[in-house]
């Protein structure tokens, strides 16, 4: 290809972001070659030369968002956990320090697609997009929090599913409000169908619990959780071979116009290298992973001084900053008309990568650890996830989007957010039972908060089973 838009492909590489870097190399390997050794004007030339692209890589990636202005919440967090130790402020802290950094993975991640071409990007995307729930999930798992895990991956999903993909379908039915975005029916089929696979492998643990038909008790709805979940993820690798086999899943549907998505991607440049971007995501990805030790540690805390329960706080609020990257993008794209090619490659591929990759993979590195996860995640957070999943499927099959699809898929996720904030835990209702027949209520404020406490000893003053309970204990 020798001409583009009137410009040679060299004009291109003069631009490029890593052009000078190039350059500059082959300009000393000249030198080098000639003298041996470089000289001090050469050397000095060079220190400079990193220098000013450290500080040019550090003021793209760390102050031309707004968004960035929270990141100091995180060394603050960190500081308020040593001196004074009060969770709440510390989980609160913690969890606005993550979202800056969930974001610029995200821009990160953005920045290695350009160089590895966009099938294996949105991947990276869905991938890296993720690391931050699977990331907050390990240490929650190592702390033996298994139901904070499991429902902070549901609140992931359902988050994506609902939230995210609602604002994009709204956001973008606003600006385009004369036409229907489209986008390719097949790929909403084939995540739809992983889905409900997913949704399979989360029903039968929950079913087999409930009705109480287990060849061994405690035993069989762990090993069976752990049969599906590895099934699962060789049914995720097939997926993955599938789509680099079939790079034109996220081709846009020359449809009403959308065909201008291309040329707007066309435009587009890397803003900082390669290698840059790979530091950049092993420095953000580090300091991530310590802020997630922190928020896991001060939940508890934080549940109780809020009088808010853990199960709200793990199915709405960590998802929320774990998905503020996903957030933002889907309404940036939805807004430019890219919903095809960029956002349903990044959120619905998010949803199925947590489904059949995230849950297992826990369920997995819990059973490495000797933690008992398993794939049951009680009736109600079950049947949330399927009904969801059901209606999320009948707005995709007809390839189509609009603002009033946006607007239901976003009032379906307060339903869900208001049903969480009024459920209780099975789990903790249990441990309330327990500390009752032993008559340690006093001692039980530290485990569970004063406010689920309450809602569970109302529970099991009206629960009919209550006795037969207790007389399993």
């Amino acid at each position: 290809m020798g001409l583009v838009n009137g410009r040679s492909d060299n004009e291109f590489e003069d631009e490029g972001p890593v052009s000078p870097v190039t350059i500059a190399r082959k300009s000393l390997g000249l030198d080098r070659g000639q003298h041996g050794t470089l000289s001090d004007a050469e050397q000095e030339f060079s220190v400079k030369y990193l220098k000013s692209e450290l500080l040019r890589s550090m003021k793209v990636v760390l102050f031309t968002a707004k968004i960035n202005i929270l990141m100091p919440c995180g060394p603050v967090a960190v500081l308020i956990n040593y001196l004074t130790a009060n969770h709440a402020w510390v989980f609160f802290l913690s969890m606005l320090g993550i979202i800056p950094l969930a974001e610029r993975l995200g821009f990160a991640t953005e920045q290695l697609a350009f160089f590895t071409g966009p099938t294996v990007g949105g991947l990276l995307n869905a991938t890296f997009g993720n690391a931050t729930e699977l990331i907050i999930s390990i240490f929650a798992l190592k702390g033996g929090m298994i139901r904070v895990v499991q429902q902070s991956l549901l609140g992931s999903i359902l988050s994506n599913m609902l939230l995210v993909l609602g604002c994009a379908f709204f956001s973008g039915g606003i600006v385009f409000n004369k036409k229907e975005q489209v986008f390719n029916k097949a790929t909403a089929v084939v995540n739809s169908g992983l889905l409900l696979m997913a949704v399979m492998g989360l029903l039968f643990p929950a079913v087999l619990h409930y009705t109480h038909t287990e060849v061994q008790y405690g035993k069989s709805e762990l090993a069976l959780s752990r049969f599906s979940s590895c099934i699962m993820l060789v049914a995720y690798a097939a997926y993955l071979f599938f789509q680099l086999k079939n790079r034109n899943m996220y081709d846009p549907v020359h449809e009403g116009g959308s065909q201008h998505a291309g040329s707007l991607d066309d435009e587009e440049v890397a803003e900082i290298s390669q290698w840059e971007a790979i530091i950049w995501l092993a420095i953000l990805t580090a300091w991530i992973s310590v802020l997630s030790e922190y928020l896991v540690d001060a939940l508890q805390g934080a549940s109780v001084s809020w009088r808010i329960p853990v199960s709200f706080i793990s199915v709405i609020l960590l998802p929320i900053v774990g998905n503020a990257a996903e957030h933002a993008s889907a309404i940036i794209f939805a807004m430019k008309d890219k919903l095809v090619r960029h956002f349903l490659g990044v959120a619905i591929g998010s949803c199925t990568q947590i489904s059949m990759f995230g849950i297992p993979f826990c369920v997995v590195i819990g059973w490495i650890m000797g933690q008992p996860m398993d794939l049951n995640f009680q009736l109600f957070e079950t049947a949330t996830l399927f009904i969801t999943v059901l209606v999320v499927a009948f707005m995709l099959q007809d390839g189509s989007s609009n603002y009033f699809k946006g607007l239901m898929l976003i009032l379906c996720y307060l339903i869900v957010a208001a049903s969480f904030y009024v459920h209780v835990d099975p789990a903790s209702v249990d441990n309330v039972i327990f500390l009752i027949i032993n008559l340690k209520l006093e001692e039980s404020t530290c485990y569970l908060s004063s406010w689920e406490l309450q809602k569970a000893v109302v529970i099991t003053e009206t629960d009919e089973t209550f006795t037969a309970r207790i007389s399993e204990i």
